[in-house]
């Protein structure tokens, strides 16, 4: 008698290729979101291209650079701390998941916290987003990538709360994968952004 085997060929493609519906959701969504993002930069581009006046970002006067350098440091952070926590999900290690996982959230407040500090300032020293383009721009972008922040943690928090619960280990580790793509696409935005908004010189500098 000869042996059989049984296979599920949509499951089995989905192991080998690493794609499940709510992966291939999140990445679905990603794709739009960053289309949105690409038409903000796009109109940022385009607006500073044809003011007749830009300001330097690097002068301490415009914005506090040092301070948006220290922040950008810690959302890489929160993504590496990511990273460990999926890694400590895969291997069972479940102190180590949520240790990395509160991490990643901490880092991610912490973030928005040096943000609202940041235009606390801006905005008592008469940087409002009415004041120019460059304002009008630079809090665009800024507060849109912070809703995403914002949204983040808030997931990260309901991924940490089933976390907690033991909803999540070597054999179901998806949901922390999907959330950590999410996170690791508001962590490359915002680098493209400091580069953009925080670094580059005007041409006429």
């Amino acid at each position: 008698m000869s042996d059989t085997i049984a296979v599920q060929p949509g499951k089995d493609a989905r192991r080998t290729l690493g794609m499940t519906p709510g992966k291939f959701a999140m990445w679905s969504f990603l794709a739009s979101d960053g289309m949105g993002f690409a038409c903000l930069f796009a109109a940022y581009v385009a607006t500073r291209i044809h003011a007749d006046w830009w300001p330097d970002p690097n002068n301490p006067a415009v914005l506090n650079v040092d301070l948006t350098a220290l922040n950008t440091f810690i959302l890489v952070c929160s993504s590496v701390t990511m990273v460990f926590s999926l890694q400590a999900c895969r291997r069972d290690d479940r102190g180590a998941m949520l240790g990395w996982l509160l991490s990643t959230i901490l880092l991610g407040s912490g973030f928005l916290g040096i943000q609202v500090y940041e235009y606390y300032h801006l905005q008592h020293g008469g940087m409002v987003p009415w004041e120019d383009n460059f304002c009008a721009t630079f809090y665009a972008l800024t507060c849109y990538h912070g809703l995403h922040v914002l949204t983040g943690v808030i997931y990260l928090f309901c991924v940490f709360v089933g976390a907690v619960k033991g909803r999540y280990h070597s054999k179901n580790y998806m949901p922390l994968e999907i959330a950590g793509l999410f996170w690791h696409f508001v962590d490359l935005v915002w680098i493209l952004l400091f580069t953009f908004v925080y670094l580059l010189k005007p041409l006429s500098s």
